[in-house]
């Protein structure tokens, strides 16, 4: 069908609840007996990861959660501690075993109880195996933040100074029903101006000071776009091959959205031509494991889908105007041919 890859995730993960105070921890197992003093919930998110890695192919992508790990590393992000030594060698692991077999890992963001740990956690990969341009592990950055634009302008700020790549990631944000209201943007169109103001701005290599005259050079960047919002994802491809027409610089971008969900806005992309005759990286995304551990993505899938009435009468308009289209050159075959003497 054209997609470049998928973007597969274990679900098993620690969501907190701001607003009741509550920690759900779907399908991690309550025993912490350890055995020679290790973690038997670390080792088995780490089994479960690199059983994800395995089902992988060749253009695919590996999302992980790190709070599926259990209290033991939920507990030391939520308090601003260094991670378990079990769990930072289970995740350089994992990204030893990713780069083997060419994976990339996109790190999701999580409940802003452990969301700058997993931040901190990101970066620290990202300075040992985002070298040369090439970014195999990304941070996921949430524009519905007011702390967004900051939080990516800090971290620029590391990747030209260290001298590694940095894996950006966008999305818009999930966890509006359990997080901290005062946050996230004020309205939907704060959290879309956000969105398209890092996402354009990254293209044009400049957010805030850094890539400005003057200020911090813009490090080297891998950007993958996450949504389902139609003028997002079409003006950052626009203005992406806009800037290769011109001979301006950018950066390398993907393009991804939810299996199951704006099929339009993914197969649009297919459609569109490009600068050097080759097609937009577009991934399609999946979440596996047990009904339990998928409990909190399906909820969150399930408010995001109240808002979908929109996207849905998109969809609706194009099969129609598919359905059409093909009935008519069923009945009508000669009447799609080129105009060299048929009729049209």
């Amino acid at each position: 069908m054209g997609f470049r890859g998928t973007i597969v995730t274990y679900a098993k993960e620690t969501v907190f609840d701001y607003n009741t105070k509550v920690v759900h921890d779907f399908g991690i197992e309550k025993n912490t007996n350890a055995d020679k003093g290790l973690c038997p919930n670390i080792e088995i998110w780490r089994q479960g990861v690199h059983e994800t890695i395995e089902m992988l192919g060749e253009g695919d992508q590996l999302a992980i959660k790190t709070t599926g790990a259990g209290p033991v590393v939920t507990d030391a992000l939520a308090a601003g501690d260094p991670l378990p030594k079990q769990m930072f060698d289970a995740l350089r692991d994992i990204s030893l075993h990713c780069k083997r077999r060419q994976v990339r890992i996109l790190i999701d963001a999580e409940s802003q109880a452990y969301q700058g740990g997993i931040l901190k956690a990101g970066l620290d990969l990202m300075r040992e195996f985002n070298r040369d341009g090439y970014a195999l592990v990304y941070n996921t950055y949430q524009a519905y933040l007011k702390n967004a634009t900051s939080t990516i302008e800090h971290h620029l700020k590391a990747a030209f100074d260290e001298n590694f790549t940095l894996g950006l990631k966008l999305v818009r944000g999930a966890y509006l029903a359990t997080e901290q209201r005062s946050l996230i943007c004020d309205t939907k169109k704060d959290t879309d101006n956000a969105y398209n103001a890092i996402a354009h701005g990254a293209l044009r290599r400049q957010i805030g000071n850094i890539g400005a005259e003057g200020c911090t050079p813009f490090p080297s960047v891998n950007l993958m776009l996450c949504g389902h919002n139609k003028e997002s994802v079409f003006s950052s491809y626009e203005l992406h091959q806009q800037r290769l027409k011109d001979g301006l610089s950018t950066v390398p971008v993907g393009f991804a959205q939810l299996h199951g969900m704006t099929d339009a806005v993914s197969f649009g992309l297919l459609r569109l031509g490009s600068f050097n005759d080759s097609k937009p990286e577009v991934y399609k995304c999946s979440t596996w494991g047990s009904v339990t551990e998928c409990l909190g993505y399906l909820t969150r899938r399930a408010l995001e889908n109240k808002d979908a009435a929109g996207r849905t009468l998109d969809e609706y308009v194009a099969l129609k105007l598919e359905a059409k289209r093909r009935l008519a050159s069923f009945l009508f075959p000669y009447s799609q041919r080129s105009p060299k003497g048929i009729t049209k």
